[in-house]
């Protein structure tokens, strides 16, 4: 007997929650605010707003459904089914957030604060929810099918949507040896601030900051090509370390390969350090095109 369709919804604590958990109490997060020069006010009207968003979306799920709700802290722990219908309600970030848990079950991005957001990934209001709901299994339900980044160790494997970094935590170099498929196994010894490998829907952030930095004579990529975007960030050249491996494209195949020469590297994906993989010394990691693509109604 299968089991009835689930709306996981997915939100993030809004900032008055995180100020009043640092500071115990609305009170003490008010001074705090207002020896800062800012009010309290506008902070609480922004999580009011969050909360009525949340609220319609909830409300919006068919009876029939099964629902549930999680924080985005605890997405790594939260085990989604194949009924599931993800919901995330907040802003572009958070859509990338799910993206990594979620496999090939379908997304619909609520924006939670109009205005505030750019509403790339976040493509609807709460109103909507009730219409694209009962849709979101078939070809009817419309949207885009995301292109991700993944990296693969011997026994540990991460998704992105936007992006994957591989460097150290904090701010120490990082100490590698680059390899690249498809130039003659060329590989290069390397001490830098990091490697970071995006996709086209990534290319609205993080890459797009270190691309418009280098004299590439290629475009980024769109976020349903199958091709990425990587640069090593802030190479330092040496007698022992070079900087000629710095930019490049992946197509569909292709791997980037990032061989470990420190104590200590880590990678994670769309700015999730604390669910970050651990590398160590000769431990090596691939990077390249995940085969399988964010599903985002609508």
């Amino acid at each position: 007997m299968s089991l009835a369709p689930r709306a996981v919804l997915v939100h993030r604590a809004t900032e008055y929650e995180e100020l009043v958990a640092r500071h115990g109490a609305h009170g003490q997060a008010a001074f705090f605010l207002s020896s800062r020069g800012r009010s309290i006010e506008e902070v609480v009207e922004r999580h009011h707003r969050v909360e009525r968003a949340l609220a319609l979306v909830s409300a919006a799920v068919p009876l029939s459904w099964r629902r549930a709700q999680v924080e985005r802290a605890d997405l790594d722990r939260f085990l989604f089914g194949p009924e599931d219908v993800v919901v995330a309600v907040g802003q572009d970030g958070l859509v990338a957030n799910v993206a990594q848990y979620v496999g090939d079950r379908p997304v619909v991005g609520v924006d939670a604060d109009p205005g505030r957001n750019p509403g790339v990934l976040v493509r609807h209001r709460p109103a909507d929810v009730a219409r694209l709901l009962p849709a979101a299994f078939s070809a009817s339900a419309g949207g885009d099918e995301l292109t991700m980044v993944e990296a693969v160790t011997d026994s540990q494997r991460l998704v992105a949507l936007n992006e994957v970094y591989v460097g150290a935590s904090g701010h120490r170099t990082a100490r590698y040896r680059l390899g690249l498929d498809g130039d003659r196994g060329a590989v290069e010894a390397q001490a830098s601030s990091g490697v970071l490998i995006g996709t086209g829907t990534g290319a609205s952030g993080w890459l797009r900051s270190v691309w418009q930095d280098r004299s590439t004579e290629w475009r980024l990529p769109h976020p349903t090509e199958a091709r990425l975007a990587w640069f090593v960030r802030e190479a330092w050249p040496s007698p022992a370390t070079g900087t000629r491996l710095n930019a490049g494209e992946l197509a569909a195949g292709a791997r980037l390969t990032v061989t470990v020469e420190s104590e200590r590297l880590v990678a994670f994906g769309d700015g999730m350090e604390s669910d970050a993989l651990e590398l160590t010394w000769g431990q090596t990691v691939l990077l390249g095109l995940c085969p399988t693509k964010l599903r985002l109604v609508g």
